[in-house]
């Protein structure tokens, strides 16, 4: 377990980057897990629009609202003693006006205690970025696939594969870094367009499916635990199958119910014979 509880910081994050250490980082949506994550030494909490699909049962992203985001912001935030909880802006709450945008990144701040927020998009969101860093929230990029923009992409596809789409991924990176975003996600990036984009920006670059040439890494908590979770991305590895070990015990629970071994002896309370006396008029003994 983690011992080292000195808050993580964006500055620290910075610092992680021109050092060259990695940074870790993993989503989580619930009290218990984020106090799990929290303990075991993350840097980075996420509290990923992912929930819609792993958590809400979505098959996507898109459906998740602020009003989600904010009810496991709250009980993610009320774990964290150390890293840093970052908090997805859901589909549509920032691509209104600026005013508005601004106002939903504010509630996630106030309302769910996020220190920062996670936006998708490239370019077209650096004025965006300016704004809310101006307005004392901390913004983290997130570019390449964007989940919330899948049907317009077309599906879950590997991004900046050819030379245009490479080079728009190193124009939205700088331009993002530019308007102040402290960190940049890249999902589902060639590992050496990715490395290229860490090496030219001078903010850290968090990986998922881009390769080791980033800053920093980035999973699905249930995807690495094989909890409940149906994807095996490439990207993903696996370091347990908490799934499976939870439905064997469920069934054992559910058989040992239906035999009668459960609740054994060990598991009740008993009565005094003085108060089933009182209740019966008598104790009927062996």
């Amino acid at each position: 377990m983690q011992t080292q509880t000195q808050p993580i910081t964006t500055t620290e994050l910075k610092k992680r980057k021109q050092q060259k250490q990695p940074i870790a980082v993993l989503t989580a949506y619930d009290y218990p897990t984020a106090k799990i994550v929290d303990a075991a030494g993350v840097d980075v909490i996420l509290v990923g629009d992912s929930l819609g699909m792993v958590v809400l049962g979505y098959e996507s992203t898109v459906p998740v609202t602020m009003e989600d985001m904010l009810h496991h912001a709250k009980a993610v935030t009320r774990a964290a003693k150390r890293a840093l909880v970052v908090v997805d802006m859901p589909f549509l709450s920032y691509h209104g006006s600026l005013d508005d945008a601004v106002k939903n990144a504010g509630r996630l701040m106030q309302e769910g205690l996020a220190k920062a927020v996670k936006l998708e998009g490239g370019a077209e969101l650096a004025s965006l970025v300016q704004r809310l860093t101006q307005a004392g929230i901390p913004v983290m990029g997130h570019i390449g696939l964007t989940p919330q923009s899948v049907h317009q992409l077309g599906g879950y596809k590997v991004q900046g594969k050819d030379r245009e789409q490479a080079q728009k991924l190193l124009t939205d990176a700088q331009a993002l870094a530019d308007a102040g975003a402290f960190a940049i996600v890249l999902e589902c990036v060639p590992q050496e367009v990715a490395q290229m984009v860490t090496d030219r920006i001078d903010v850290p670059t968090i990986g998922i499916g881009a390769g080791a040439g980033c800053d920093g890494q980035v999973l699905v908590l249930h995807d690495i635990l094989q909890f409940a979770s149906s994807l095996s991305p490439k990207f993903v590895k696996q370091y347990a199958n908490i799934g499976s070990m939870m439905e064997q015990a469920v069934v054992q629970y559910v058989n040992e119910v239906r035999t009668k071994v459960f609740p054994a002896d060990e598991h009740v309370f008993h009565a005094s014979e003085e108060t089933i006396a009182q209740l019966y008029g008598e104790v009927t003994k062996p």
